[in-house]
């Protein structure tokens, strides 16, 4: 992989998964629902699972430089 579009795609999943998981935590903290019209233990669980997921890719790809 180029490193150019390796630091962009890591960047950018990084990015994603820290706001996700920024928004995720503000709204239970707030106890506001994460998805409208969704139970909010299931919504919270599976943005947290997003994040998460988002996160792991974004350092997979800047690892790879």
């Amino acid at each position: 992989m180029e490193n150019g579009p390796a630091i962009f795609a890591g960047m950018v999943f990084c990015l994603f998964g820290g706001g996700l998981s920024a928004w995720t935590a503000t709204s239970v903290r707030r106890r506001r629902p994460v998805a409208l019209g969704v139970n909010p233990a299931v919504s919270a669980a599976v943005a947290s699972l997003v994040s998460l997921a988002s996160l792991v890719i974004g350092v997979w790809c800047l690892t790879r430089l």
